[in-house]
């Protein structure tokens, strides 16, 4: 949930998968671009991944027609048996993804990581959503994404397929964290990033708008997608 403009989505020309390879798919978030994911984009591309940097326009649409154009295109490789793709999602893009597997049962499916997801929703939108200045740089997907009864993210449950979430508890927006209870990134607290069904979950001294640039949280994303989990200190963190 940032504030910046994004373009149409695209794909990776390439979406075969007979050499064997692994596709990583990335989902950048609210009002931002395939831009802000290009860091774990190339290391994830050196690391052996076969990786899509998918751009859509979410302050376009609501999510479930986000939904549609972003997903549709995957297609060929989330029904492929063969194929195994990941995903790594920030903020709004874990929601596309949980209502995309929401929908269809992907063979292809492999693992996921979630940075800073708003999975319970964010309070922000609570108290914010029936702003005009909101409602102009979020679009009709931001009015989906809070904490009430109609909340997008809160209907569509628990995952029911293998996911990691990391998250952060620093904020350099002490406006927005005075409405969010608890620890909180400057857009999403600790507590709702949680997803219920997740494999694993990890808290990060990063902010919201940032996470996905971190070092150490690309290397623990590359460690997720490899094992299956993330590498925690000895204290437990």
């Amino acid at each position: 949930m940032a504030l910046l403009g994004s373009a149409a989505p695209s794909l990776a020309a390439d979406v075969t998968c007979e050499d064997g390879s692994e596709h990583v798919v990335l989902l950048h978030g609210l009002a931002r671009s395939a831009r802000a994911m290009r860091p774990m984009a190339q290391a994830l591309t050196e690391a052996g991944y076969r990786v899509h940097n998918i751009d859509y326009p979410s302050r376009q649409h609501a999510v479930e027609e986000l939904t549609k154009q972003v997903f549709e295109p995957l297609q060929p490789l989330l029904m492929n048996p063969a194929c195994r793709v990941h995903f790594v999602t920030h903020s709004m893009g874990g929601i596309l993804l949980r209502q995309a597997m929401a929908k269809q049962q992907a063979p292809g499916f492999g693992r996921a990581v979630m940075l800073s997801p708003p999975s319970q929703g964010s309070e922000v939108v609570d108290k914010l959503g029936d702003l005009s200045v909101f409602q102009w740089i979020n679009g009709p997907a931001g009015a989906q994404l809070g904490t009430g009864k109609n909340s997008l993210p809160i209907q569509l449950g628990a995952a029911d397929f293998e996911v990691g979430v990391i998250t952060g508890n620093r904020s350099f927006n002490l406006l927005l964290s005075q409405l969010i209870p608890g620890p909180d990134d400057g857009k999403v607290s600790v507590e709702r990033a949680k997803l219920a069904g997740m494999r694993d979950f990890l808290v990060t001294p990063y902010s919201h708008p940032f996470i996905m640039r971190r070092k150490a949280v690309i290397a623990q994303t590359i460690h997720f997608l490899r094992h299956g989990e993330f590498q925690h200190e000895e204290s437990g963190t």
